[in-house]
């Protein structure tokens, strides 16, 4: 089978590795790739992620059976649609069900139709309304751009005044763009998160193990929202009996109310929960893997993806039975200093091989190009150094061990990744 994988980062690193491990996988093109599946042995091909005519004409041109779709901006755009409209097997879901997560405001009006568990919350397209609500309000709140907006559209205010000036940022210098014309305010939710991911493939759904990622750029979660500083892979107080309590409660409802509102939802539904002393409530929804979410979870899977993610195309997810590797997984990104906020790119990297050797280490690349033959940073998040141990706290040893020997210049990463799932459990 022919395979084309649609996106650049560390997420579509780790699909594309895992792909390449089938016997089914004859060739695995990526538009546009990036080194590290080059180096797996891909081939990458030189369009943009968002390039829809390009990537359906390049998939019937080269014989590709199965499409999948790694980032959100192409699916909100509709390139699943056309995929599927050009008699190709697509992974990843319509435009309309890609809303879930490309419209916060529709997803909270169809969380709060079927009642779902999740923050109370307003919607306003208003900038001066938005903040005489906020300034009406006596506890901590959220703010979210309601378009996408690289993981970056969410500001948490412990205090109401403190979300004033997001609001101006966001609705007056438009920061995000169209994705900041309406924004979604709700309570601030307390606890710890977590995330569940879960096959779709219209009739069918199969949550896959449960995972924790870190947000916040800073130490001890302090900071601005980043797209994700690192996650791991079991989640302790996502228990055998709290995963079925999310299945019937919180994905059964949501996909059954996007079912009856623009048909069947295929692909991966990911919900960001956060759990609360009355239970999980829902953060938000995503309509792809997580990234990055998605490196732990590849290095714990030990069923062949293609296929899953062949069957999930193909309707049969009843016939797919996966196996995981019950030790757990810890993914550290490394980022360019000055990220979420300006960075700079261009910078040398060094000491890959090096991490790559250690036992049980992966070296997934998210922000990296090749310039004048050599390896050099190219995004916010650059590499997403993962590791599995037979322990959570030897996974986050071999990971960190693996941070160390690699080096450039203004490489920033979060030290904690992990701690808190460890300190519960001793």
């Amino acid at each position: 089978m022919k395979v084309l994988l649609v996106g650049s980062g560390g997420r579509e690193h780790a699909l594309a590795w895992k792909m390449m491990q089938s016997p089914q996988c004859e060739t695995l093109y990526a538009a546009p790739g990036n080194p590290g599946i080059t180096a797996d042995g891909g081939q990458c091909v030189d369009l943009a992620a968002d390039d829809i005519e390009g990537i359906v004409e390049f998939a019937k041109s080269n014989g590709v059976k199965l499409v999948v779709v790694g980032p959100e901006v192409p699916l909100a755009a509709g390139l699943g649609d056309a995929v599927r409209d050009a008699g190709l097997l697509c992974f990843g879901p319509t435009a309309e069900g890609a809303r879930i997560e490309s419209d916060k405001a529709y997803a909270k009006m169809l969380m709060q139709h079927v009642s779902l568990p999740t923050a109370e919350a307003r919607i306003f397209t208003d900038l001066d309304a938005a903040k005489a609500y906020v300034l009406s309000r006596d506890h901590g709140i959220a703010v979210k751009a309601s378009g996408l907006a690289a993981g970056k559209g969410v500001f948490v205010c412990p205090e109401p005044y403190q979300a004033i000036k997001p609001l101006e940022d966001i609705m007056g210098s438009k920061v995000f763009g169209k994705a900041g014309e309406t924004v979604v305010i709700e309570e601030m939710l307390t606890g710890q998160e977590g995330s569940v991911l879960a096959l779709c493939d219209g009739r069918n759904i199969y949550p896959l193990e449960a995972l924790q990622d870190h947000k916040p750029i800073g130490e001890g979660d302090t900071g601005l929202n980043s797209g994700g500083m690192g996650a791991y892979s079991p989640v302790p107080i996502i228990d055998d009996a709290m995963m079925t309590h999310i299945e019937r409660e919180i994905l059964v409802p949501i996909i059954d109310a996007m079912r009856r509102d623009f048909g069947r939802y295929e692909g991966l539904l990911y919900a960001g929960l956060m759990f609360t002393p009355a239970g999980p409530k829902v953060i938000e929804f995503n309509c792809r893997f997580g990234d990055p979410e998605c490196q732990p979870l590849m290095m714990r899977l030990k069923s062949d993806l293609l296929e899953i993610l062949t069957a999930t195309a193909e309707h049969r997810l009843d016939k797919v039975t996966i196996e995981w590797d019950p030790r757990p997984s810890v993914c550290v990104v490394m980022s360019s200093a000055g990220y979420p906020e300006a960075y700079k790119n261009g910078f040398e990297i060094t000491g890959i091989a090096d991490a790559d050797a250690i036992e049980d280490v992966k070296v997934f690349h998210a922000g990296t190009a090749m310039r004048n033959d050599k390896l050099v940073t190219n995004g916010g998040r650059v590499l997403g150094v993962t590791a599995i141990g037979d322990t959570l706290e030897e996974a986050q040893e071999k990971a960190y061990g693996a941070v160390t020997k690699i080096q450039w210049q203004g490489a920033y990463w979060r030290s904690d990744i992990g701690d808190k799932a460890i300190s519960e459990t001793k």
